[in-house]
């Protein structure tokens, strides 16, 4: 393990759905000897995709969890991490991104940028991931690369630029010419793994010299040199073009487009050596940490392996031995029998047992050193805890992590299921932090919420399989919220006289729509007509009323409390009679602010052929559905519109029975908005006959 850290690459897969993520990293691993036999991916031979171990990702042919493993290419070490596509396993991605030095953006030579491309792509620049782009499946019919490109500028705002011409494309596709080295690469044998390197076609040659001079001339940006080359008519290597493009990707400036099929085993391996070319290895990635000693104040990592370590759990799984906890060391190293601090806890924890993991198997090793990626066993941390030397108290970035818009009752069969079942529901939580759990305190049921239907339902069957947890669902419920639309004071007195000291708080101000956030809370009260001890008091009894709101009590947000005037006693003044006197004066005024239901808007993207754009636009239509935009690409038409979660329970079914299983759909969520009048009177009949089930 003591491989120069200009040698290393930690880079990930990430794509939208079926864009063949999965598929292209089982090409690499068998290139990279990692396997010696190339799987399908929908699990057709019955081994399926070494990258989904998981039993529930073979039979749907996707993936869940993202997977991580290690390969080498070249002298150079790859640590690759294949992460989902379903835009419900979103924090899958984001972990991932967050511990990643570069990306591969896999795009669909047919479908090209789709819905769920932008969301990753968001992502990376959240993270400020320097990518390379992969155009994948040029032999289905209906490829075409160019349109792809085109997409990746105008849709998502890439400076991309070709830096292979397909040679032939749909069942002609054979293989790619480099527009770097001007030469033709073809991919024999069975599994591709023969590179024949020849002359490019004759009827390519004037295609390839136009696309090299626009090459050249975007990388001549990055180089001085290059520059000067391309000016003065001199020859230009292929060295030097990688070289000004590697600057470009580096800063994020431009973005390198290749492309093949990774089902049909080509453009496989030009796309390795780019990985190792152009991404960056761990030292040319400057990583910030929080100094909780300082006021959180970013503090700049350095890569050496002699420095205080810093490390970040990124990512939880319970394997057969205990829990396995994926670390990617920014600084130091960590050794068998260090002892570092879990800086959330402030807990000290010895290391044991460490590995690296190849997908489902691993082998042991002694040291993970800084930019490596590497896992602990029997440690007990939470997804995202950062570990450091005990000289440090830094803590890593916290993630972004989304709120829940859906959650189901999940009832257990009997005792044993009800034990199985909060053994599973506690490892769950821990695991994948958009997965939440609670017992709701009236009805006694155990609630669990997420991002959408696929990832409640995946959990519930991850539950039966891994646990034996025999367990029923209730109805899936959204997540309303209700909030307020106009102005109202507030003036109220909280007053209680009993035997010995009494209660006694008034609170005066008002309420307003806030639409930057969910709550704040301005303090105006000057003179001290309420003592400065109580005002924290006041700000708890406010949030208290946010937790269920008058009209529905459904969770309230968007509201400004301002407090301006009070008055106290003496004796009979409390913390606890300012937070009831804060209460009362939320209800008071909640009532008058007109309050209203927001529920849960969900960006909907369906891609349809082309004879069911009809149909497919009447489903939304049906469902209280926004249309906001269809464009037909080659025998696809893709309808962007935007529904009402609590529309689009059961709508996979539909779509398919009314589209003959042609047509697919993503959806993640896009805003709160409010509730028309008729289904606000639907919800309080609906609320009022529960009501009167449960007495």
């Amino acid at each position: 393990m003591s491989i120069e850290m200009n040698k290393i690459r930690n880079i990930g897969i990430s794509a939208h759905i079926d864009s063949g993520k999965t598929t292209l990293t089982e090409r690499i691993l068998f290139y990279t000897q990692r396997i010696h036999a190339i799987h399908d991916v929908k699990g057709k031979d019955g081994v399926g995709a070494t990258m989904d171990s998981m039993e529930l990702e073979k039979e749907r042919g996707i993936t869940i969890a993202s997977a991580a493993t290690f390969c080498e290419w070249d002298n150079h070490e790859i640590n690759i991490i294949d992460t989902p596509g379903h835009v419900d396993f979103t924090i899958e991605v984001e972990r991932s991104l967050r511990v990643l030095d570069g990306a591969i953006l896999v795009l669909c030579s047919v479908g090209g940028v789709q819905s769920q491309s932008i969301t990753v792509d968001q992502q990376m620049k959240r993270y400020k991931v320097p990518c390379i782009a992969f155009i994948n499946k040029c032999d289905r019919s209906g490829a075409n690369p160019d349109r792809v490109v085109d997409q990746l500028r105008e849709k998502l705002g890439h400076n991309a630029i070709a830096m292979q011409l397909a040679i032939g494309l749909e069942a002609e596709h054979q293989g790619v010419v480099d527009l770097a080295t001007m030469k033709a690469t073809y991919f024999d044998g069975d599994n591709g793994d023969i590179l024949r390197v020849e002359e490019i076609p004759a009827e390519l040659q004037e295609l390839a010299e136009e696309r090299r001079e626009a090459l050249i001339e975007e990388a001549s940006n990055f180089c001085d040199e290059l520059a000067e080359a391309f000016l003065e008519e001199k020859e230009i290597s292929a060295e030097m073009i990688l070289s000004a493009m590697r600057k470009g990707v580096l800063t994020r400036t431009v973005t390198p487009v290749y492309m093949g099929s990774a089902y049909k085993n080509k453009g496989v391996q030009p796309l390795l050596d780019a990985s190792i070319a152009l991404l960056p290895d761990p030292s040319e990635v400057s990583n910030t940490a929080l100094d909780l000693d300082n006021e959180e104040t970013p503090i700049e990592l350095g890569t050496d392996s002699s420095d205080p370590t810093v490390a970040l759990a990124f990512k939880l799984e319970d394997g057969q031995y205990g829990q396995l906890t994926y670390i990617r060391v920014y600084q130091g190293s960590i050794t068998k029998g260090d002892t570092l601090i879990n800086t959330r806890t402030g807990k000290k924890t010895k290391i044991g047992r460490l590995v690296r993991m190849h997908a489902s198997q691993m082998e042991d090793i002694d040291k993970i050193p800084a930019g490596y990626i590497g896992a602990l066993f029997g440690i007990d941390c939470a997804s995202g805890d950062t570990f450091t030397d005990p000289k440090l108290n830094y803590s890593m970035t916290s993630m972004f992590v989304p709120n829940p818009v859906i959650s189901l009752a999940i009832i257990p069969k009997d005792n044993k299921a009800q034990i199985n079942m909060s053994k599973a529901l506690n490892r769950f939580s821990k695991e994948d932090p958009t997965f939440r759990t609670f017992v709701d305190d009236e009805t006694n049921e155990t609630i669990i919420e997420g991002m959408g239907e696929l990832h409640l339902e995946v959990y519930v069957e991850r539950m039966r399989r891994e646990y034996s947890a025999e367990v029923t669902t209730g109805q899936p419920r959204v997540a309303y919220r209700e909030t307020i639309t106009k102005r109202a004071e507030f003036n109220y007195t909280h007053k209680k006289q009993t035997g010995g000291s009494g209660q006694y708080g008034r609170v005066a101000g008002y309420m307003e729509p806030f639409s930057e956030g969910e709550f704040e809370f301005i303090n105006k009260v000057t003179g001290g007509s309420i003592p400065t001890q109580f005002i924290s008091s006041c700000e708890k009894g406010f949030k208290a009323g946010l937790v269920k709101g008058a009209l529905m009590e459904f969770p309230v947000t968007g509201i400004r409390v301002e407090i301006n005037d009070g008055a106290s006693h003496s004796v009979d003044s409390s913390e606890m009679a300012f937070q009831a006197a804060a209460r009362g004066a939320f209800q008071e005024a909640y009532k008058k602010a007109k309050p209203v239901i927001h529920e849960p808007i969900m960006k909907v993207v369906i891609e349809t052929p082309t004879e069911f754009q009809g149909t497919v636009m009447g489903t939304i239509n049906q469902r209280r559905g926004t249309i906001l935009g269809a464009q037909e690409e080659g025998p696809m038409c893709v309808v962007e519109s935007q529904v009402p979660l609590a529309e689009m329970f059961g709508y996979s079914t539909i779509l398919r029975s009314s589209t003959q299983g042609k047509a697919q759909f993503t959806m993640e969520f896009a805003n709160y908005r409010q509730v028309p009048q008729s289904i606000t009177e639907e919800l309080q009949k609906k609320k009022a006959e529960e009501g009167k089930g449960a007495a």
